[in-house]
């Protein structure tokens, strides 16, 4: 039985800044019936706060207890290690680490940086990583989907990064077991108990399966044609949107 459900955002609430037809009077139905909701992402293109008012301003009633970023994930792994981060990462995401003494780096961390993954910023990781600094990935998405495109995502960079320094990041985003973990901790079920709903087969859907989460593909977002087939356990299923998940919940 489904006791809370878990919500990738992007692709599977909107696409391009557009809700999914359907999908915020579904969600804001659902709001109501008790069920324990998470919104978890690994985008790193917005603090949290910037994430949870985006989605308020579509309509979404959902609050910031709610929501579970990857990088808000990360903030708070560097605050309890005491790290000094070597960001590289979207100009929008600079507020996530505005508090963090970056002078002397002891860390690094990797997110979507768009075109400031270049050769100078890489080798200045790459250089912290060969002195011993810990490589922290938001994430190892291959890529996303925007404005019908589909772009790389941070996922390549890491490896490129792991490759170089002889190194093993450690990915606090999905699909990390201890970031889903979190959020189910968060509604107070069990991992059987708890339905991922998400576009991406290996990070949202696999990644959930693989700590005994049940998990839902949509065919929305950054789904491509063939993705199913690459997951072949139970607990899985596959829908149109997200609309038609939740349409048994309500």
């Amino acid at each position: 039985m489904i006791k809370a459900i878990l919500f990738d955002i992007s692709g599977v609430l909107y696409e391009d800044k557009t809700p999914i037809t359907g999908a915020v009077d579904s969600i804001n139905q659902l709001q109501k019936s008790g069920i324990p909701l998470r919104f978890v992402t690994n985008s790193s293109r917005a603090t949290e706060a910037m994430i949870l008012i985006s989605l308020q301003r579509m309509g979404f009633s959902i609050n910031a207890s709610q929501v579970f970023t990857a990088p808000g994930a990360v903030k708070r792994l560097l605050q309890i290690k005491n790290l000094r981060p070597y960001c590289l990462i979207h100009p929008d995401l600079e507020p996530e680490f505005a508090d963090f003494d970056q002078l002397d780096p002891n860390a690094v961390v990797v997110a979507d940086a768009a075109e400031r993954f270049d050769y100078q910023r890489m080798n200045i990781a790459f250089e912290l990583l060969i002195a011993g600094a810990p490589l922290i990935g938001i994430g190892r998405n291959r890529y996303f989907k925007s404005n019908g495109k589909l772009y790389l995502d941070a996922g390549p960079f890491i490896h490129a990064l792991e490759y170089a320094a002889d190194v093993e990041a450690e990915i606090i985003g999905k699909p990390s077991p201890a970031f889903f973990m979190a959020a189910v901790n968060s509604v107070d079920c069990l991992p059987e108990e708890v339905l991922m709903i998400g576009d991406d087969a290996e990070a949202d859907v696999l990644g959930a399966l693989n700590v005994g989460l049940q998990a839902c593909l949509v065919q929305t977002g950054k789904y491509r044609h063939g993705d199913e087939d690459t997951i072949q356990m139970p607990r899985a299923n596959l829908a149109s949107s997200v609309v038609e998940v939740i349409k048994p919940f309500l």
